[in-house]
């Protein structure tokens, strides 16, 4: 069994008995894609809701252009979209200043880009770890689509 690491603004995907991991989950988040029938993962780590325009090299720094591009990864080694299923962890919002605007709720606005890019592709999210305020690591099961989260605060949790 091998861990995929997948880095910030990255996307990465996996078959079983593979896992995929990313680290350092602040307002960022991780898109966990899993299709059981065919054991197929894929994992994103988007920084930022939206990309601002079409020019935008990195794909996979954003939450409406790295699930389409995560799904059809997933899709050319084995899995089919109709099947997927999601989990998010992340989306925290690490600071809080006083008088702070709508546009400094970056975690928050990541996981709602997030949910509609899903929503778009009629991707069922079955669990989710978002919010709060601390980070995260996750690994994703390639086995069974298990999502592993760590936090300093609150330990070892899976979903």
């Amino acid at each position: 069994m091998n861990v995929i690491r997948v880095g910030m603004a990255d996307v990465g995907t996996a078959s079983s008995p593979d896992s995929l991991r990313t680290t350092g989950l602040g307002s960022c988040v991780g898109i966990a894609l899993y299709d059981p029938y065919a054991k197929v993962a894929g994992l994103a780590h988007i920084m930022l809701p939206t990309a601002t325009s079409a020019e935008e090299k990195n794909r996979a720094k954003y939450a409406n252009t790295a699930v389409p591009m995560l799904i059809q990864m997933m899709e050319q080694i084995g899995a089919n979209k109709r099947r997927i299923v999601a989990k998010l962890a992340g989306g925290a919002q690490m600071f809080t200043f006083a008088g702070q605007s709508d546009l400094m709720r970056i975690g928050p606005r990541n996981v709602e880009a997030v949910k509609q890019a899903l929503s778009a592709f009629t991707i069922r999210i079955t669990a989710e770890d978002t919010g709060g305020n601390c980070g995260r690591t996750i690994e994703l099961s390639g086995v069974d689509g298990s999502l592993l989260i760590r936090t300093a605060k609150q330990g070892v949790t899976t979903i």
